[in-house]
């Protein structure tokens, strides 16, 4: 165990974020999410919400400053969003990042395109609707 690592944020997870560089972008996806078919690195995170790996991965990540750096899924035509989703993870981002930018949505097709080319998937146990985000790492700042 290491001393100011969040206890849901694995040895896998740690190496990942570790590895990214500026720009590279992470899916914490829900557990409806077909990870396994868009990203060949998933990670498990079974049975813990997006909640709390948000509160394990911000006080570790820098977000990209530059281009958007949290993004999530828009609702399919006929479908609905719940606001709870978005606002129970702009919670916890704002405990970190005081000045995070809006989350933006884009299309699922899209979405799917940059789990693709995201650095990983990380399979969790959020059951939510629409729960997936994805974030994009940027430049950590010298001590």
């Amino acid at each position: 165990m290491l001393k100011g690592i969040h206890p849901a944020i694995g040895p896998e997870l740690l190496k990942v974020l570790a590895e990214m560089g500026h720009g590279d972008e992470i899916v914490l996806a829900d557990a409806h999410f077909p990870g396994h078919s868009f990203n060949d690195r998933v990670l498990r995170a079974d049975g813990v919400e997006i909640t709390t790996l948000l509160d394990g991965i911000l006080p570790l990540f820098e977000l990209d400053s530059y281009d958007d750096p949290l993004v999530m899924m828009q609702a399919v035509k006929g479908d609905s969003l719940d606001p709870s989703v978005e606002s129970s993870y702009r919670d916890e981002i704002q405990k970190h990042v005081s000045d995070a930018p809006e989350v933006i949505r884009i299309g699922r097709f899209e979405f799917y395109d940059r789990a693709e080319k995201a650095a990983a998937v990380v399979m969790t146990g959020e059951t939510a609707k629409y729960g997936n985000i994805i974030l994009k790492k940027g430049v950590t700042p010298s001590a």
